[in-house]
């Protein structure tokens, strides 16, 4: 007979508890209380009352064993859960922290003034009102639910549109990032919030997004008030709706551009916030939009994606892709049409919306996407009733006239550029005899559409790190230079790193100085150790393996800078589950983790993109075990290197020569072979 226990999260905090012995509830999981099989439901019925219902929530049953008297978890989320992720020894329970009181939490905020030249859309007090009663609204909320009047029914939906989610540990908190543009403001604010209310870290998402992961419900609404101080929020950063508009780190200062895609990145958010309409959808919704041919916002795997181009006549407007997607069933999107003009843009995503909101199914989750619809209904048959729609509305509806786009750009403030030359003789004269700063200038700056200026990638991926995260030191630091270097400006990237838009040539060399002294200098910008990753199950209550620790694992492997330059331009993915956060069917190479029987193992995929040339990974063979991985892909990048023609990218050798080498190679080897 198998033994099971009862656990759940306390409501307060979101800490992981089990059922004790005397009817309370642990923090310990040794202290909790085993049931026979035969027992389970008596045991989780003892505790489905409205008494318990106001101190925890999530009630499940675990498998556990006996030792010596206490519970011992006998999975591995559960043992994840009883100490804390396995990559942060100092956070969770295994930290011993105490938790009741969080030092600051019950000062007010300190203020911070917006630069006044940052890329950010400028908020009026109208604004500004709406965010602060957003927050307040929501403090009202959770004071229902600690009280009782609110049940975690009706609880759970208002607390996802505010971005709040219970994970693991504790509750996680969403805030946007609107098309990943933030001011040196928002991001000090962003820190403060990571050391107040958190455990001095964030963690930046695909989706431009940042998440806290250790959040008390007591506190989320002060730290979404501190946050609409500074213009930014957790509004529909989940639940059925549309969500963050992502595009082009570069938005608004590459140079191949068609125009500055933030403007109609901001008219869609605005649109779309509290549309009501689209609050409701049969699923979660995601747009994109870039401004250059060169896709840098993978539009063509969201829900809609939309790229600026040019009409044979010269006028500006937008190619439409719809129903791409990734998760369970990835899909490279549908084009729609090669051109909608400007005036007609918000129009024609209305009817794309509509038709969906219309058909989509709300009887299965699993089916719900846009991309099942148009899978199902086939390509021409929704476009044929996209169009209809859009024929049928009202031709002055929401049209997109000259004066709403140039009222909203206007709101974007202009950086003072100065006039330099194309080259810097400072950095010219720095880099022959630097060559750390050379291989930074090679992999992390992006060219930029002003004379003499460049975009700065800070990576996030330090030799062994966890991609994504940093801590509130680090993130007051790019602060500090983005008001030092690129007028208080800052962009997230979906490949979860940071940009400094806007930097002088000249002042390169004292950039990437700063940067090696706080820890962020490496220079591997779309290289090896550049990894996506999800928070995977050291977090997520939805994964069903880690992500980070192999994202830790791959990066020591291929830390030596030479060897990174040598394999050249490579993207690794790696999700923790099928829900594919960490864009695996988009990686060069993509790693998901699955569970066999409780243990982890991760299959591979080669061949995806997020580009212009977008593809959906191959799935190699059979998933290899946690302990093989790095072996593995140390192999596949092997044998690339040796196929590879003059010039090959990682990518283009796949194309070229199939699967078949990279597939003999990985299970011709012996610890494969059972797998």
């Amino acid at each position: 007979m198998g033994l099971q226990i009862v656990t759940g999260n306390r409501l307060r905090d979101g800490q992981a508890v089990w059922l004790a012995g005397d009817g309370g509830w642990s923090e310990r999981i040794g202290a909790a209380r085993l049931f026979g099989d035969a027992e389970i439901d008596a045991g989780l019925a003892l505790v489905s009352t409205p008494a318990v219902a106001l101190e925890v929530v999530d009630l499940q049953a675990a498998p556990a064993v006996e030792v010596a008297g206490e519970a011992v978890p006998a999975s591995h989320r559960e043992r994840i859960r009883s100490l804390g992720p396995s990559v942060r020894t100092d956070l969770g329970k295994q930290a011993g922290l105490d938790d009741s009181v969080r030092e600051g939490a019950s000062e007010p905020p300190p203020s911070f003034p917006q630069p006044p030249f940052a890329g950010i859309y400028q908020y009026d007090q109208l604004d500004r009102q709406f965010l602060r009663e957003r927050a307040e609204a929501f403090r009202h909320q959770v004071a229902r639910r600690l009280a009782g009047a609110l049940s975690e029914e009706e609880f759970k939906p208002l607390r996802l549109m505010n971005g709040l989610y219970l994970q693991l540990h504790a509750y996680m908190l969403r805030v946007a990032i609107p098309y990943g543009v933030l001011s040196a403001a928002q991001l000090r604010a962003l820190a403060h919030v990571a050391r107040v209310y958190d455990r001095g870290y964030g963690h930046f998402t695909t989706r431009q997004n940042i998440q806290f992961n250790w959040l008390r419900l007591v506190d989320a609404p002060d730290a979404l008030a501190a946050l609409a101080e500074v213009d930014i929020h957790g509004i529909q950063t989940s639940g059925n709706c549309i969500r963050n508009t992502t595009t082009d780190q570069f938005a608004g200062a590459a140079e191949d551009e068609v125009i500055d895609p933030r403007v109609f990145a901001e008219i869609l958010r605005q649109w779309s916030t509290d549309h009501p309409e689209f609050t409701y959808l049969p699923r979660k919704f995601k747009i994109a939009i870039t401004g250059s041919p060169n896709d840098r916002a993978a539009i063509r795997v969201h829900d809609i994606g939309i790229m600026a181009c040019r009409s044979e006549a010269g006028e500006i407007g937008f190619q439409i892709h719809a129903g791409g997607g990734l998760g369970r069933t990835p899909v490279i999107g549908t084009k729609c049409r090669d051109f909608v003009p400007v005036r007609e843009l918000l129009r024609y995503v209305e009817a794309i919306l509509r038709t969906y909101n219309a058909l989509g199914r709300r009887d299965n989750i699993y089916k719900a996407r846009i991309k099942i619809l148009v899978r199902e209904m086939k390509p021409a048959a929704f476009l044929a009733m996209v169009e209809s729609e859009y024929a049928a509305l009202p031709a002055d509806y929401c049209v997109l006239d000259d004066a709403i786009v140039d009222a909203v750009a206007s709101r974007f403030a202009s950086a003072p550029f100065s006039t330099l030359p194309a080259e810097s003789a400072a950095l010219q004269a720095a880099l022959g005899s630097d060559a750390a700063l050379a291989a930074y200038v090679t992999s992390n700056a992006h060219p930029h559409r002003v004379a003499g200026y460049i975009s700065a990638v800070i990576s996030l991926k330090p030799p062994g790190g966890i991609p994504g995260d940093a801590s509130a030191e680090e993130m007051e630091l790019c602060a500090d230079l983005a008001e030092r270097y690129s007028f208080g400006e800052l962009r997230v990237t979906h490949e979860q790193n940071l940009v400094l838009p806007h930097v002088r040539k000249d002042d390169l060399p004292a950039l990437h100085a700063a940067l090696v002294a706080g820890g962020l200098g490496s220079a591997n910008i779309g290289q090896v150790t550049d990894i996506i990753a999800c928070p995977g199950l050291d977090y997520c209550a939805l994964a069903n393996a880690r992500s980070i620790p192999l994202a830790q694992d791959l990066g020591r492997r291929f830390a030596d800078p030479a060897l990174q330059r040598e394999i050249g331009p490579m993207t690794l993915n790696i999700s923790g589950c099928i829900n594919a956060c960490g864009h695996h069917h988009v990686g060069h190479i993509g790693l998901l983790g699955v569970d066999k029987a409780g243990e982890e193992y991760y299959q591979i995929t080669l061949g995806g993109a997020a580009d212009e040339h977008a593809a959906i990974g191959a799935l190699l063979g059979p998933a290899v075990p946690a302990d093989a991985v790095v072996d593995t892909i140390d192999t596949i990048i092997a044998t690339y290197r040796t196929h590879r023609a003059e010039g090959e990218r990682f990518i283009d050798t796949y194309r070229r020569l199939g699967a078949a080498p990279f597939k003999e190679a990985v299970y011709a080897a012996p610890n494969h072979a059972d797998h």
